[in-house]
């Protein structure tokens, strides 16, 4: 199945090798040592000619199953689930709500919060809990690139979550200190590559927080007119410009945040309705994210500020969370599917139907693969790109 027509640009890679051959002995030896250094090199060659990269050895997505307290570990390179975690095993409720996930860039730990038991956990690398930090409602989480910190939004599931985000020291899970954003419904969050701001958006008003992550000074960002519901943010790799999903306006709005204490919105578009979370191409060219009532997934070209195309088909069912695999192949959409219309391997008796993981393929615009999950999975997360 394909729609649309977005692309990315693909790279090839030659390996080109001669020597001259002499008939000295030093010259044979180097030859066949030579020789020898191809043939295990062979592998990569072929690689690289084909254009084919390593990049993604050794990647995980981590999936939130809100609906059963457990996490899904999927493997980059085989797309298959390689392990299950089951919060209830490791002492949590069935009421733990799993919410959001981010890896560190190098993969040795990953941390996920949980709604119903007011924790953000912390595993390694192993999958295997080693710290845990208690907060009321964690929601989205944003991995600070410089700074030993886990930047802490609120749950959007909350009925009065606190004015405020969190502040976690990863490295001992004690939080450090909270945030007053002085507006209610604190959820998007987002936090520049340089690591001197941290952008945080209201559910409940068209404002953002603009917080110096070194001087605490804050400056307010607001907008007339219909209220937005910003759901997440996600920052440029360059760090210059934001995009915020609304979820009411079905808008993805662009921001200059070249100077984050004086934000300007620049292009407010069009997209299907319910935009949820998006994720920037390594490149800076695309920007992907669901529309959770439409079952779609958007591609926009960040370049034009356009619509380049829409992912939809079987899997993609109120999708969620979204993921880039690091060489930029997949796109990984984590879908609710609440109410049944993937059907998959269930039953129709199911009260509480599995989702899914739709695995987009950047380049064609197909669906590669729909990997199907326990109920509910909400936020995925995979190694933060910094």
């Amino acid at each position: 199945m394909e729609h649309g027509a977005w692309s990315l640009e693909q790279k090839s890679t030659t390996f080109d090798f001669s020597m001259h051959h002499k008939k000295s002995f030093l010259s044979r030896f180097f030859t066949f040592t030579l020789i020898a250094i191809i043939g295990l090199a062979a592998p990569w060659a072929a690689g690289a000619q084909s254009g084919e990269t390593n990049e993604a050895s050794g990647q995980r997505v981590y999936v939130c199953n809100q609906g059963e307290a457990t996490l899904s570990v999927i493997d980059v390179e085989s797309l298959e689930v390689v392990d299950h975690i089951d919060l209830q095993e490791l002492g949590f409720s069935e009421n733990a709500k799993p919410h959001h996930t981010v890896a560190e860039p190098d993969g040795s730990h990953w941390y996920v919060t949980l709604i119903g038991e007011n924790r953000v956990l912390k595993f390694n690398r192993d999958n295997e809990l080693v710290g845990k930090a208690k907060m009321e409602v964690p929601g989205l989480i944003s991995l600070h690139p410089t700074r030993d910190w886990l930047m802490v939004g609120r749950s959007m599931s909350a009925v009065n979550p606190p004015q405020s985000i969190g502040v976690i020291d990863r490295s001992d899970m004690q939080v450090k200190k909270t945030v007053e954003t002085f507006f209610a419904r604190p959820h998007a969050i987002a936090t520049t590559p340089d690591g001197k701001w941290t952008l945080v958006g209201s559910l409940a008003a068209n404002q953002i927080l603009s917080i110096n992550n070194e001087s605490g000074e804050t400056h307010l960002y607001r907008s007339e007119g219909k209220t937005h519901v910003y759901v997440d943010f996600e920052i440029s790799p360059d760090g210059n410009t934001m995009v915020a999903t609304g979820q009411m306006s079905a808008k993805a709005l662009v921001f200059d945040i070249s100077d984050p204490s004086s934000l300007k919105l620049t292009d407010s578009i069009e997209v299907n309705a319910q935009p949820w979370h998006p994720v920037y191409s390594a490149d800076g060219k695309q920007v992907y994210f669901g529309n959770k009532t439409a079952h779609s997934v958007t591609a926009l070209n960040m370049k034009d500020r356009k619509v380049e195309g829409v992912v939809e088909g079987e899997g993609i069912a109120q999708p969620h969370g979204s993921a880039l695999s690091v060489d930029g192949k997949y796109v990984f959409i984590s879908n609710n599917n609440r109410k049944g219309t993937f059907k998959g391997g269930q039953t129709p008796e199911d009260d509480d139907p599995n989702g899914t993981v739709t695995v987009i393929n950047t380049k064609t615009h197909k669906i590669e693969k729909v990997i199907e999950v326990e109920a509910y999975p909400s936020g995925i997360g995979t190694r933060a790109r910094w």
